[in-house]
């Protein structure tokens, strides 16, 4: 396995599990994956990797096919049974058979060896793509703020129906906050959001940008509601 240039992970800190009982490429594959920015564990076979798996949790599955004792398909297709960890199998160079029976077994994808570092990132960060988001994660469209409602996809603004119209800034300043609900944002964070130079006088600036949207959303800008200041952090967007 050649070293490459290191391509950064589509999904920052994922962790994955390599499985491969030749020692030397286990590490090599460790020690590559951990540079490009993943949490790596590894194990040395079948019955290793199920210890792992029954006290971690892991984003992925990297396996190769041929171990001795359970080897790599039959660990799929017993995994398959109780989760849905993308799995990644590493194969012998030109075994359709065996890519075949690992992709019916569950594998998400696999990779002929010897291969290019490169190539396994790729092929890595492809399969996590493809991941869909856990429910609770799934990314909300519409914000309720009492009347008003925020069309979070087109990026506009309505209180029943009648569209609000926002300024430029009042338009990035809703997207950043409606990326980050419930979430306490300093006005310095939110300066460097928006691509504004750093100091006081932009801070203020936003005090100010913050100020106007209040009086398109809350009732009572005064007291408001749903754009809240949180005392010491900053501004703190909250739907209903």
């Amino acid at each position: 396995m050649a070293d490459a240039g290191i391509i950064m992970p589509e999904a920052p800190d994922a962790h994955l599990l390599i499985v491969d009982d030749d020692d030397r490429i286990r590490e090599l594959l460790q020690k590559f994956l951990v540079r490009s920015g993943f949490l790596v564990s590894a194990a040395r076979d079948a019955a290793q990797a199920r210890r792992l798996l029954g006290g971690l949790e892991f984003d992925m599955i990297v396996l190769d096919v041929m171990m001795p004792g359970e080897d790599g398909i039959a660990l799929t297709a017993s995994l398959r049974e109780d989760i849905a960890t993308p799995i990644l199998l590493l194969t012998a160079k030109g075994d359709t058979a065996d890519r075949i029976r690992g992709l019916e077994a569950g594998a998400d994808d696999y990779l002929a060896k010897p291969f290019e570092p490169k190539e396994l990132l790729l092929r890595i960060n492809a399969v996590l793509r493809r991941v869909p988001p856990p429910p609770g994660d799934a990314p909300i469209k519409v914000l309720n703020l009492g009347p008003v409602r925020y069309d979070v996809e087109r990026g506009e603004m309505w209180a029943g129906d009648e569209l609000v119209r926002l300024t430029a800034t009042e338009s990035h300043l809703m997207r950043i906050f409606s990326a980050n609900t419930g979430e306490a944002l300093s006005r310095t964070k939110l300066v460097e959001d928006l691509g504004r130079d750093k100091g006081q006088a932009q801070e203020r600036a936003v005090d100010v940008q913050i100020t106007r949207l209040r009086r398109k959303i809350e009732a009572d800008p005064k007291q408001p509601r749903y754009l809240q200041t949180v005392r010491g952090a900053g501004y703190m967007l909250v739907a209903d």
